[in-house]
């Protein structure tokens, strides 16, 4: 479950890239690339005490879930047992 300060990079109809926080109507920040909305909604998140950065394809289905410290990861990955 999402929550209000996560951030989703997602592309807009005129082809700009946008950072939004999850509680807010209009975007944090717009970019021309998606790597640059991506690098600005990571940097928010670790200023703002981390969160889910989600990001969105061209095809508006979600490409990628990542958690920024100090966040808590919902799915953490599993210890490996040696």
């Amino acid at each position: 479950m999402s929550k209000p300060q996560d951030r989703m990079v997602y592309q807009r109809k005129d082809e700009k890239w946008v950072n939004k926080r999850n509680d807010s109507e209009r975007p944090s920040s717009v970019h021309d690339t998606q790597q640059d909305a991506i690098d600005a909604a990571r940097n928010m998140l670790k200023n703002q005490g981390g969160g889910e950065l989600i990001v969105k394809g061209l095809n508006s289905k979600i490409r990628s879930k990542d958690t920024i410290a100090p966040g808590k990861d919902p799915y953490p990955p599993k210890d490996k047992e040696h």
